[in-house]
């Protein structure tokens, strides 16, 4: 996947021992930790993000959603449910994400 954010790659750049126990790790917790399939563990990390209004992250879980097969209307269907339980506002600004993110598909 291509780097969405400059910052990140300079991150890899300067810390690559942290970086790599980092990747690790998210491996381990995402791919290898429990039964759920990788859509609904990016749906969840869509979710997570959107809620949390971290939205760098955000747009990387869009794009790798994507990648795993995860359609626009499932998303959307997604993001539509943070408004009940963090806001309007909230909403908004994860959808804006997503329609940033439109050009980005497979």
């Amino acid at each position: 996947m291509k780097e969405l954010h400059e910052v990140f790659r300079s991150f890899k750049e300067d810390f690559p021992q942290v970086y790599s126990g980092h990747e690790e790790l998210g491996i381990q917790i995402h791919e290898k930790s429990g039964p759920l399939p990788a859509k609904t563990r990016w749906l969840l990390k869509i979710a997570i993000s959107g809620a949390s209004r971290h939205l760098s992250a955000l747009e990387t879980h869009i794009c790798k959603a994507r990648e795993a097969g995860v359609t626009d209307e499932e998303i959307k269907h997604t993001l539509l449910l943070l408004m009940q339980t963090t806001g309007f506002p909230t909403l908004m600004e994860a959808y804006a994400v997503f329609k940033k993110t439109a050009g980005n598909t497979k």
